[in-house]
């Protein structure tokens, strides 16, 4: 798996998938565009499927060289809510801020000094949230550029508006054979990947010319009719793209609109699909971005389309290029591009079913997110990590569903709190705040799922530093548990308030509070997120006051319950807090040995503030072993990616003791002078490089998983 975005100073481009085709005038305005000083915004415009997406892609390849610090990538085509844009952005970027903080001191301070290219793909839907950001951006990273694709322009003084044109077609230059025009290569080039017996000759030049004039040379629309060459010829696709135009057109032989020349193509091909086939695309559309093909069978299947035809009919529109398909090593998965999407949610319009399929695939996400939770603690964890993070857009999209239809506000809770582990555990609690926000908003009533959601809020905030926060929802969780008699969010808030007593330094309350949380939990099967992290949040706090016998004995039983069950994230943090007591007792090898397992772990969950945890304690290691020049190097590197990934060390006074008396010993070491200078050389590291100085051991890290 590829290092997480954010962690990497090269960027985060899709591979480009099939091949590109002309437009070199086009690629070289823009290349020159991009690298004049002046330049700050370019937007690509156009009718859609005219290629807007693909020719940002195309320029961004050819021109990451020229930027430094990598050319970034962010698609809006699945995204509705405007108040979303700045964080999905940002979640783009890899930037895994888990703090309190406004997003966009988060967001321009990451972008900062960098020289880098930001792709904002597709934003007409979004163009006022979308021009607001860009203006802000720009007028804080000196040396940011971006490039959009929209339908319409940003409207902004500096920005330079590029028009994606049609692909030229035959007649246009007089002077040009049929065979080199551009349009006719696209359509050869794709007739080909169908046909490989496909050759462009005498014979078929001229119907092929012919159809790429009919079709205005408008890419998407070239490559829908391609696509038939596997049942039609040429001819014949040409008659029945006649007989299709003609009935838009009328009587008159006036020519079609381009946007109506697309529309007809894409009817066209709508048209010579089945049955079956045209209500499965139609019922795909209600997906955000990709999916597999268990979500089809069980979304798309009922009325006239049975559960056993799904595979088929996929394979069917795969053929016919209105599905994409794309191979991860979770499996196959499949899309719709933006265009064919919006066709199928007219069609699901009409039909009717729009409300009933959305209800369906909630009830999938639904489910899928409950039976990651149920799954976390064991030994597919990384599977539910991996999944999980696959499926964020169509989580989204059912969240938004529940959030905006009226009486799925429980909905909502249930959806959620069941994704507790991705919020806490996966880097996306700040999302998880914002979503977690609005669905205790609109179900204010005493429920069981709203005291569930409570504690879930409760949890997110300490992750954040937010203990006053953390505080308000686990007491509101507890008095309104009480309230509905739900014994098991009494207990839980209970351990969430023994969490935030821990990271305010309120050690005696701590201790009280997580062990009563324990004492509750013994026995029972529920291992996160109440008994396995209350051991190891209470081990840290006997740490803390000196009791670190106790506390390894703790964590050494919380350890073989992980090992046993095949739970692997919370081993990390075990990891990490038996390095802290063992850096307490003076055992210095050992306590090397477990921190740097720890973070080997946690580099598979992408789990920046606890590879930020680790650093922290192999840098106390270093002082105490007196390297000095090592201590001041992670130092910087904490301290500078803590500035970009969460409130550093908490705010927490309990941690940032020991931090202040790693930096003064290490101080008095090597000098002020030679610890700043290292110090700023960490700075200058990303998490990756800073990982990688902290794993100098001569094992090879395992692959990160983001």
């Amino acid at each position: 798996m590829a290092t997480p975005s954010g962690w990497r100073r090269d960027g985060n481009l899709p591979n480009e998938l099939t091949s590109f085709v002309g437009r070199a005038e086009l690629l070289t305005t823009l290349r020159k565009r991009l690298q004049e000083p002046e330049t700050r915004l370019v937007t690509l415009t156009g009718i859609g499927g005219v290629g807007k997406s693909r020719t940002a892609l195309r320029i961004a390849h050819l021109v990451r060289s020229h930027f430094k610090d990598g050319v970034w990538f962010a698609d809006l085509a699945r995204l509705q809510d405007a108040g979303m844009v700045r964080h999905t952005i940002t979640s783009a970027l890899g930037i895994a801020d888990q703090s309190a903080r406004p997003e966009s001191d988060t967001l321009t301070e990451w972008v900062g000094e960098r020289d880098m290219l930001l792709i904002i793909d597709t934003c007409e839907h979004l163009i006022e949230a979308c021009s607001c950001l860009v203006d802000e951006l720009l007028g804080r990273a000196p040396n940011l550029r971006i490039l959009t694709t929209s339908r319409r322009s940003m409207q902004l003084p500096y920005e330079q508006v590029v028009n994606v044109p049609p692909l030229a077609v035959p007649g246009d230059d007089l002077d040009e054979s049929l065979f080199s025009n551009e349009s006719v290569q696209l359509f050869t080039a794709r007739a080909e990947a169908v046909l490989p017996d496909f050759t462009l000759d005498k014979h078929a030049i001229g119907p092929v010319a012919e159809l790429c004039r009919r079709l205005d040379g408008i890419p998407l629309a070239i490559e829908l009719a391609a696509v038939r060459m596997r049942a039609l010829s040429v001819e014949q696709i040409l008659g029945l793209l006649a007989d299709r135009f003609s009935l838009l057109a009328g009587a008159s032989r006036t020519a079609l609109p381009r946007h109506q020349t697309l529309r007809a193509a894409i009817g066209w091909s709508h048209e010579l699909c089945e049955p079956a086939e045209r209500l499965l695309w139609a019922r795909l559309s209600v997906f955000a971005g990709d999916f597999e093909l268990d979500a089809a069978r069980y979304v798309c299947s009922g009325d006239n389309l049975p559960s056993e035809a799904i595979v088929d009919l996929t394979a069917s529109l795969v053929e016919k290029s209105i599905l994409l398909t794309d191979g991860t090593a979770a499996g196959h998965r499949y899309r719709l591009i933006d265009t064919l999407r919006q066709y199928g949610e007219e069609w699901l319009k009409k039909l009717g079913e729009t409300n009933h399929i959305r209800m369906k695939h909630r009830d999938y996400y639904l489910q899928l997110a409950e039976r990651g939770e149920h799954a976390w603690s064991g030994p597919q964890q990384v599977y539910w990590f991996t999944r999980t993070r696959l499926e964020q857009n169509n989580l989204r999209a059912a969240i938004n569903y529940c959030l905006s239809t009226p009486d799925e506000a429980k909905t909502a809770l249930n959806l959620l709190s069941s994704l507790w582990f991705m919020w806490v555990a996966c880097g996306f609690s700040r999302e998880g705040k914002l979503y977690l926000e609005r669905a205790l908003t609109a179900s204010s009533e005493p429920s069981k799922e709203r005291c569930k959601a409570l504690w879930v809020m409760s949890y997110v905030c300490s992750q954040q530093g937010d203990t006053d926060s953390a505080i308000k929802y686990a007491e509101q969780c507890s008095n309104e548990a009480m309230q509905v008699g739900d014994s098991a969010s009494v207990i839980l808030a209970t351990k969430m308030l023994g969490t935030a007593a821990s990271i305010q330094g309120d050690l005696q309350k701590a201790t009280a509070l997580l062990g009563v949380a324990i004492e509750f939990h013994r026995g029972g099967g529920e291992l996160n997120p109440g008994l396995l992290p209350a051991i190891v949040e209470l081990s840290f706090v006997l740490t803390a006051q000196n009791e670190a016998t106790e506390a390894e004995q703790l964590l050494q039983d919380c350890l073989n319950v992980c090992l046993q069950r095949g739970e692997l994230w919370l081993r990390s943090h075990v990891y990490w807090a038996l390095a802290e007591a063992q850096l307490k007792s003076g055992r210095l090898t050992e306590a090397t040995a477990n921190a740097r397992e720890g973070l080997r772990i946690k580099l598979r969950f992408h789990d920046v503030i606890g590879t930020l945890m680790c650093l922290e304690v192999m840098a106390r290691i270093a002082v105490t072993e007196e390297q000095a020049m090592r201590a001041a190097r992670l130092h910087g590197a904490s301290e500078g990616n803590w500035r970009l990934f969460g409130l550093p060390l908490f705010g927490s006074p309990f941690f940032e003791d020991g931090h202040k008396q790693g930096v003064e010993e290490c101080k008095r070491l090597l000098g002020d002078k030679a610890y700043k200078t290292h110090l700023q050389e960490g700075s200058r590291l990303s998490l990756e490089e800073a990982t990688a100085l902290a794993l100098d051991d001569g094992v090879t890290p395992g692959p990160f998983r983001g």
